[in-house]
């Protein structure tokens, strides 16, 4: 049976979908109603803006601990019905501070959509070995992967549009009906049973952030997955946050182009997750995983040097104006082969990291890389804000990422382990 008609994969695959949309929808909606609806100085919306981000953020540093260790703990599948429903109400504050065109009210709801996302975390990805055999694992984060971006774009696009187009009864009509339709999904999840039932959830977070970074740095393999996956989210929120810039200054797109841009990135990274399923074949390929870092290394280097030269772009185009150029034609193919890059990279990676964690800690290790992840990723914004400062161009950024990526191929390469549980990384095996 197809995954996406599994009774064990389609409602966590729905449930991530809509609450990847819902998360991205309301923080679109707070970033237009900073710039367009209230009375806020340049200067002082773009720190909002930053604020924002980091709102949502900061929760994966403080708390994804604490969810590996209820996901541990307690049947996964009842922890997700339970944050859900909570969201539902987190969903009603967003309406009503949309309504009030209250921006602090919108800060409080963006900051418990993020807690919620926090905990959750360690659940999306800890509770697919559970309910899937090892040989399923690949075409599921596939799925996972790419409806995640699907999701981010969508929200974001009709964030956009709910913004100029719609009032307050559409922000809340929408908000509201997909963390409905969240919670109708993880209520149909079966359950797991609990993990680790003698586990004794700590109240103190920073020590059981501590303790599961210790843990999954005792593991070489763990360590190195971990820092793989990493290095794929840093990429992507760097990626994420030059694109608009360099498609409207330097390419000449107008909102329409930058929002195909966009859509053309997350569609590609999806076509390369779910290339990287049809390559493992049920296997953990990790040499996908170098493949997809060599694609990622190029495709940046290229459009570093395609745009290096060019000059702003006075008057913004439509999209098929800019794609009928040379220039704009050349960066959506090195956009979506450095996306399709990403999606390779990714898959084999995270797919390991599930198949070498314990059954009884491998919420908790999900937990660990969600830390790592996000201190990747405030660390690269941090410094691409720096760089920017000191005057590094866009295209700069983008031939840095490039020979970056390269030496992180190399390094996947030379330290790549060679087994799954004991079996050749190659090979894999069917549970």
């Amino acid at each position: 049976m197809p995954l996406l008609l599994s009774r064990r994969f389609a409602p966590l695959f729905w449930c991530q979908f809509f609450a990847a949309f819902n998360d991205n929808f309301l923080k679109t909606s707070l970033v237009f109603l900073i710039l367009f609806g209230a009375n806020i100085t340049q200067s002082g919306a773009a720190v909002l803006i930053t604020l924002a981000s980091a709102i949502f953020i900061a929760p994966y540093f403080f708390l994804s601990a604490l969810g590996g260790e209820l996901a541990d703990r307690y049947d996964k599948a009842r922890v997700a019905q339970w944050l859900k429903f909570c969201e539902i109400f987190v969903a009603l504050i967003a309406a009503v501070g949309y309504g009030r065109q209250s921006i602090a009210t919108m800060f409080v709801a963006l900051g418990l959509f993020g807690v919620i996302a926090a905990l959750f975390g360690p659940i999306k990805y800890g509770i697919l070995p559970d309910h899937l055999p090892r040989e399923k694992l690949p075409s599921a984060n596939a799925l996972i992967e790419g409806a995640t971006f699907i999701a981010i774009l969508t929200g974001t696009i009709v964030g956009g549009v709910a913004a100029h187009s719609g009032g307050s009864r559409t922000f809340g009509f929408l908000v509201m009906g997909f963390a409905a339709a969240c919670f109708l999904s993880a209520l149909r999840i079966p359950p797991t049973g609990e993990g680790a039932p003698h586990l004794k959830v700590s109240r103190n977070i920073a020590a059981s952030t501590a303790a599961m970074l210790r843990h999954l740095r005792a593991d070489s393999r763990l360590w190195w997955g971990a820092m793989v996956t990493s290095w794929f989210w840093l990429v992507g929120i760097i990626v994420l946050s030059l694109l608009p810039p360099l498609i409207k200054t330097l390419i000449g797109g107008n909102e329409d182009t930058v929002t195909v841009y966009l859509a053309l990135f997350s569609i590609a990274v999806g076509a390369g997750s779910g290339l990287a399923a049809v390559i493992a074949r049920g296997r953990i390929v990790l040499r996908t995983t170098v493949a997809g870092a060599a694609l990622i290394g190029v495709f940046a280097l290229d459009l570093g040097m395609v745009t290096f030269g060019a000059s702003p772009v006075l008057s913004p185009q439509a999209p098929n104006v800019v794609f009928a150029s040379p220039l704009g034609l050349r960066a959506g193919i090195d956009l979506a082969g450095l996306a399709i890059g990403g999606g390779l990279f990714i898959v084999p990676a995270f797919a390991a990291v599930q198949a070498w964690s314990d059954a009884d800690y491998r919420a908790r290790t999900v937990a660990a890389v969600n830390v790592l992840n996000a201190a990747f990723m405030t660390g690269a914004t941090v410094l691409v804000a720096l760089l920017q400062h000191f005057g590094v161009t866009v295209p700069m950024l983008f031939l840095g990422i490039g020979v970056a990526t390269f030496a992180v191929a190399l390094a996947i390469r030379r330290t790549m382990p060679r087994d799954v549980n004991g079996v050749p990384a190659e090979a894999g095996t069917p549970s």
